[in-house]
């Protein structure tokens, strides 16, 4: 999705008066009926209180509030109301203030299918609709996901994203579609559709809906991604190393092989840390050695794995990805690799040894340890 993401202030606190004024002064401009001032006292509200979600399903019944009772007129007017089309995935809008419009369409649209798909597909043109559509995939989702294969061959790049966005089975800040996670076979035919697309923006998407899948079937999705990177070309393998970017991190040999990587080979490695000891802020140089004896060239996927001490003193491993080396039969080569031991909003680092493991083509074939100390 293209929109003006805040900047200087929390992210909850974007929607709030101004943004109620906006978003009232659009519909009014679509509908005369609607009562802007009255809209804007309901969706500001004890806003104070409130999260980003909470503000959001506020400002969506500030609009049920202030939209005629009568469902499928309400949501005409919402799609009348829509600012301009975005031209390309690069365009920036200032989408974020419809997201209110896309609760509204989830949360009273259901019993009305034709008019809300017309105004989810409207709105995917200006912000996105992947989570509104996803209680009509969940509740409704035999005409769903016909519907959405059908707009597939859309003439919107922006359309064509939101039927693979739009059944994600874990779609970030999205409700788990439990139907999906159980059972992707649904999926496979809109991907199938969508796996050809020329832009990039809508191979991501395929792309992203696929490492959902790989979540809960790695299997079904290594197969898929195999078959997409042999039809597809440059672009079919990169929505297959894409898709499976979790199972190739946790090493899985059939995710590796789809994407070209095949198990080393007569390859012995050797790993070396300096310094030996680290302050938290600090660096630790990481420094490989490959060697092989087999009497082929080798394309090897290099990663390594930190297994960064807990608060409860177990450690736990990430895995990073390092390069990928053509090896030349009977030849080494020589790696290094700088990584930061600095804090991080999403990662607390803690004082004690830290193991280090070389992974080769999904193989750990080395490692080696440092010890992490306080920032002086």
């Amino acid at each position: 999705m293209a929109e003006a993401k805040p900047k200087s202030k929390a992210f909850k606190n974007w929607f709030d008066k101004p943004a109620a004024k906006a978003l009232g002064a659009q519909m009014h401009a679509a509908w005369s009926g609607f009562d802007s001032p009255a809209f804007q006292r309901r969706a500001t509200k004890g806003l104070s209180s409130l999260e980003f979600s909470g503000r959001v399903q506020q400002f969506a019944d500030a609009l049920a509030a202030g939209l005629p009772d009568d469902i499928p007129k309400a949501l005409g007017i919402v799609a009348d109301s829509l600012p301009r089309i975005m031209p390309d995935a690069d365009s920036v809008t200032d989408g974020w203030l419809q997201w209110p419009l896309g609760q509204f369409i989830a949360d009273h649209g259901l019993p009305h299918f034709e008019e809300s798909m017309h105004a989810m597909v409207e709105l995917t043109q200006r912000f996105s609709s992947e989570f509104a559509v996803r209680p009509f995939v969940d509740q409704r989702p035999d005409e769903t996901l016909a519907r959405l294969q059908s707009l597939t061959s859309h003439e919107s790049q922006h359309v064509r994203r939101w039927c693979s966005e739009g059944v994600r089975p874990r779609l970030p800040w999205g409700k788990v579609l439990k139907g999906l996670v159980a059972d992707p076979g649904p999926i496979w035919p809109i991907l199938d559709a969508l796996e050809g697309d020329t832009e990039r923006y809508v191979q991501r998407s395929v792309a992203n809906t696929l490492g959902d899948i790989a979540k809960d079937h790695p299997e079904a999705a290594v197969r898929w991604a195999k078959a997409c990177a042999k039809r597809g070309g440059a672009d079919g393998l990169w929505i297959a190393k894409h898709g499976l970017r979790g199972p190739i991190k946790a090493g899985h040999a059939g995710a590796l092989a789809a994407v070209g990587f095949l198990p080393p080979k007569k390859v012995t490695a050797s790993l070396r840390l300096s310094p030996k000891t680290v302050r938290v802020g600090a660096s630790v140089e990481l420094h490989a050695e490959l060697s092989t004896t087999h009497t082929r060239k080798q394309t090897l996927l290099v990663d390594y794995i930190v297994h960064y001490v807990r608060k409860t003193k177990a450690s736990g491993g990430k895995t990073f990805k390092w390069k990928s080396v053509e090896l030349p039969a009977g030849a080494s080569a020589e790696l290094t690799k700088r990584h930061s031991m600095k804090t991080t909003t999403i990662r607390a680092l803690y004082p004690g040894r830290h193991r280090v493991e070389l992974m080769v083509g999904g193989k750990v074939l080395a490692e080696a340890a440092f010890t992490l100390k306080p920032a002086l």
